[in-house]
């Protein structure tokens, strides 16, 4: 690969200051002082700027605590998105796996793997998304048994997949689901003639959102949380790509 195409993919660095940086003498390859952009880079050479080691990042799965105002989007001219969070290089290459509305918190996960991110977001894998839900009015006594059997939304022609309500308060639950239609959790409730007022993913699947992230913070996916998604796959668990 070409010497600034490595940096400007490897870096926030663009073609253009990659070249005032090989003018400047801050760029070596081996421990060589380099000024072509054309040079071409093979593999296993150490490449710096500034005595600083230049390394192609590995895939990278991050979780974050979404607040509230925020868009689940790469950019947006209107709101700011997740992405505008994370102190990462060429965040234009990350995904968002799975989508929350600009009112909901909570669990997001972000990644530049794209086959990961098929494996959180396919309808055709199904994986547990758990949310706290506060609601407008208490919750009715038969909301749970309704949710279980499966409800038919507003404008569709087949009931969600069978859910499961704990309640925590009498305006307060924990609502599983297994699947991720448009708005689902707001339009369940409102089929039960009731108002979701607070909404917020407390886990994907084996992966639960941090309790010492803060909002508006992120960390680094462990590798167990990574594979977690791998091993769903293989046992063909849909997880659907359309968010609450």
């Amino acid at each position: 690969m070409r010497l600034d195409r490595f940096i400007s993919n490897t870096t926030d660095h663009s073609r253009k200051s990659v070249k005032a940086l090989l003018r400047q003498g801050l760029v070596r390859v081996d421990g060589t002082t380099v000024s072509d952009p054309a040079l071409k880079v093979r593999p296993g050479q150490t490449v710096t700027i500034a005595d600083e080691t230049v390394a192609p990042a590995g895939p990278r799965y991050f979780m974050l605590h979404k607040p509230l105002g925020y868009v689940c989007a790469t950019r947006d001219n209107r709101h700011p998105t997740v992405i505008d969070l994370l102190d990462e290089p060429n965040k234009d290459k990350l995904q968002i796996a799975g989508r929350l509305d600009i009112d909901t918190t909570g669990l997001v996960l972000i990644t530049d793997d794209g086959q990961w991110n098929h494996a959180v977001t396919s309808p055709r894998r199904a994986c547990h998304k758990v949310y706290r839900v506060e609601t407008a009015d208490n919750i009715s006594p038969d909301t749970s048994v309704r949710f279980s059997r499966g409800v038919l939304l507003d404008g569709e022609r087949q009931r969600t997949r069978p859910a499961t309500l704990e309640l925590l308060y009498a305006n307060e639950a924990l609502l599983t689901l297994q699947e991720g239609k448009y708005h689902q959790v707001k339009r369940m409730f409102a089929a039960m003639g009731n108002r979701v007022t607070a909404l917020h993913r407390e886990s994907v699947g084996a992966i639960t959102l941090d309790p010492d992230l803060e909002e508006g913070e992120y960390r680094p996916l462990t590798p167990c949380e990574i594979s977690s998604v791998t091993l769903s796959a293989e046992h063909s668990n849909p997880l659907s790509k359309t968010e609450n």
